[in-house]
């Protein structure tokens, strides 16, 4: 049995960490007194810190141990979470990725960070004199002065509390250092601990990844320690034994339990004051908690089942490849016992049907992540986007529960940062053109995500100035991408933005100017089988709308013929099928009245150059993407069945009409139509129509 790489499997933790402490910075910033997001960024802190230590990270650990105290008096109140400290906050979080990933590198920048730091720190603190007095406190007025206020606290009195604990039978398993908790605990004191161990099996028995050794420590100071001591079991606390008492006179606080010899020489360091000598007769037990402290369990208990896990994505996508390879196999059993007077085998091809079909959906399912885990990744581009360009930005997002395959939400996170960037550097004016144009000074930028039939839609929206034509033409012009004679629509003079190497900056900035970043976002979602559509309107704003395909690995589809060959048409974007009425001839420009609304139509037979006779009675397969809808024009609808799509090469990429093939029960192969393709060709006649005003 192989066991992941703990090194690896503390980067992953500490990465969701991370995005987890930028989130609640970026929410502070919004509203610095909220206590559960103070307490919930001590939290990610306080992990990142014990298990860098935990995994050998030792400059992480150190470098978030100095950020943790500076942090720490936020917690408490002494100071506030001004926007400076959470600029800085955000800096050390990029400084502790670095430290993470790059573990053998010597990083320079982390001492200048905590001393930015400490000096926000320290230029934060609330005045003393605007404190209130501590309970006990002796105030001392000088009646002749009426100015000074003294304020002197009296010191309380340091208590001994009894700590005694015992970590969850799977503590050791998961990477639990007890040596580790234990200096944390002595890091607040002085004081005297003892190994417990009455529950420690005999050696036949004893298995090495159960703690059945338990811990009592006499820890002096003045303060309660029940806070700190939540904060060292933060992730523990569940599943432990845990008592915490102050000792009382008659109990003696320095008088531990003998320690066999192996255990004091594993950690001498942990003592942290000097204990009575222990007493030559047999040691006196320790009092035992309020709670009575059961045995350990034994070596063959089972740890209670986790709620989720963590799988390589490289599994799942082998799984998929998987049930994609079984459907098909599903698929020719079916074909088989429709031809066979077998009743058994019939039953057992409809058994496996209904099998496959849940286990593609299951699968499917488990590929599926909300498209909000990318969403939140762009709070902190805005973030710095608005200092860098000194922008006032309004982030919305909307339709975050939206879910897409997890092999396009990786894959969006370019396209979207390239937009979002375009809408903030090129679409959002200063505040001072805002003003001047009767807007307000703070701009907005909207990033939503709903569904569309087959599709998920995407859009990237401003209230700028929106897209400057005649600079984009002028631009194409210039570069030699058109004609100064050529004629364009505005969608087509819009869809320039995105040719390689264009750009109507003026200067090349950190931001923009190459013209790299729209033909990146081009090319990844051609990649993805999706479609980019552009609106603005003059001193309006623009969007960008992605129309991306759910999946990109099993789809319902609706199998039909045309001639002698097969396709595939995605079920999902299908709306309706009607019989093509008789006596419309013509070629291309063929319109339906669908209840009163004008659907074109495309003959599938011309479109893919068939010869071979038509049909007496063809049908009509009403498809929509987005807001367009078309008709095609098939010889039969065969019927319906679950389809694995194969990608086609790059030798087949001139060819717009199809976005895949796939297997079909009998092996031959049947392209799946790309219907995005076809209603834009389909719409295109509704559009010369209009302009040249012969709308049938």
């Amino acid at each position: 049995m192989s066991f992941p790489d703990p090194t690896e499997t503390f980067r992953q933790e500490a990465r969701e960490l991370l995005e987890q402490l930028e989130q609640g910075l970026l929410d502070l910033e919004q509203n610095p007194a909220n206590d559960d997001l103070i307490n919930s960024t001590f939290r990610a802190l306080h992990t990142i810190k014990g298990s860098g230590a935990m995994f050998g990270f030792t400059a992480v650990a150190n470098f978030v141990h100095e950020f943790e105290t500076a942090f720490d008096q936020v917690r408490k109140g002494q100071t506030v979470a001004t926007p400076a400290l959470i600029e800085v906050a955000l800096d050390a979080k990029d400084h502790i990725h670095k430290l993470i990933e790059q573990p053998d590198t010597k990083l320079a920048g982390g001492d200048a960070i905590l001393e930015a730091l400490r000096a926000v720190i320290d230029g934060t603190n609330a005045p003393a004199e605007a404190a209130p007095a501590a309970e006990g406190a002796v105030i001392a007025l000088d009646l002749d002065e009426p100015t000074p206020v003294a304020v002197e606290t009296a010191p309380a009195e340091p208590t001994t509390w009894r700590i005694r604990f015992r970590l969850p039978s799977d503590a050791l398993v998961y990477g639990t250092n007890p040596l580790l908790l234990l200096k944390e605990i002595t890091d607040l004191g002085p004081c005297v601990v003892t190994a417990l161990t009455d529950t420690i099996p005999n050696l036949e028995t004893i298995d090495p990844e159960v703690p059945y050794l338990g811990w009592q420590i006499d820890l002096t100071m003045a303060e309660d320690p029940h806070a700190a001591i939540d904060d060292v079991f933060m992730f523990l606390r569940d599943g432990m034994e845990l008592s915490i008492e102050p000792l009382t006179g008659a109990e003696p606080a320095a008088e531990p339990v003998a320690i066999p010899a192996p255990v004091v020489e594993a950690a001498p360091a942990i003592v942290a004051a000097t204990p009575k000598p222990a007493k030559a007769a047999k040691a006196k037990p320790a009092p035992a908690p309020v709670a009575e402290t059961p045995a350990a369990p034994p070596a063959d208990a089972k740890a209670p089942a986790a709620s989720s896990m963590r799988v390589d994505a490289e599994r799942l996508d082998e799984l998929m490849d998987r049930v994609g390879e079984l459907v098909i196999a599903q698929a020719r059993l079916t074909q088989i016992a429709a031809s066979s007077s077998d009743g058994n085998l019939k039953t057992i091809a409809e058994e496996l049907e209904r099998l496959s079909s849940g286990l593609r959906d299951t699968t499917m399912g488990i590929r599926m992540v909300p498209i909000g885990t990318l969403f939140s990744r762009f709070r902190r581009l805005i973030h710095d986007l608005s200092r860098d360009l000194d922008k006032d930005i309004e982030f919305i997002t909307t339709g975050e529960d939206t879910e897409l395959d997890k092999t396009m939400i990786e894959r969006l996170a370019d396209p979207l940062v390239h937009l979002i960037r375009n809408s903030v550097d090129h679409g959002l004016e200063s505040v001072e053109k805002r003003l001047a144009a009767g807007k307000t000074p703070k701009g907005t930028v909207r990033l939503s995500a709903v569904y569309a039939g087959a599709e998920v839609a995407i859009s990237v929206s401003d209230d700028g100035a929106g897209l400057n034509a005649e600079r984009i033409r002028a631009k194409a012009e210039e570069n030699g991408i058109i004609t100064a004679d050529q004629k364009l629509t505005d969608q087509e003079l819009n869809h320039l933005i995105f040719a390689p190497g264009f750009s109507t900056a003026k200067e090349v900035t950190s931001l923009s100017g190459r013209g790299v970043g729209m033909d990146v976002v081009k090319r990844t979602i051609d990649g993805l089988r999706g479609s980019i559509d552009v609106t603005t309107k003059a001193g309006q704003g623009s969007t960008m709308t992605l129309r991306l395909p759910l999946t990109l690995a099993i789809i319902d589809g609706m199998l039909v013929r045309v001639g002698n060959g097969r396709f595939t048409i995605p079920l999902s974007a299908v709306e309706e099928c009607v019989e093509l009425p008789e006596g419309i001839e013509g070629k291309g420009r063929n319109f339906l009245d669908i209840r009163g609304a004008l659907v074109p139509f495309l003959r599938l037979r011309e479109v893919f150059n068939t010869t071979t006779p038509p049909e007496p009675h063809q049908k009509v397969v009403i498809v929509s993407s987005g807001e367009g809808r078309v008709g095609l024009v098939v010889d039969q609808i065969i019927g319906n069945n679950q389809t694995v799509i194969k990608q086609l090469s790059k030798l087949h990429s001139p060819i717009k009409s199809f976005s895949g093939a796939t297997i079909l029960g009998d092996g031959t192969v049947a392209l799946i139509l790309d219907t995005a393709h076809l209603v834009a060709h389909g719409q295109s006649y509704v559009d010369r129509n209009k302009s040249e005003g012969k709308a049938a």
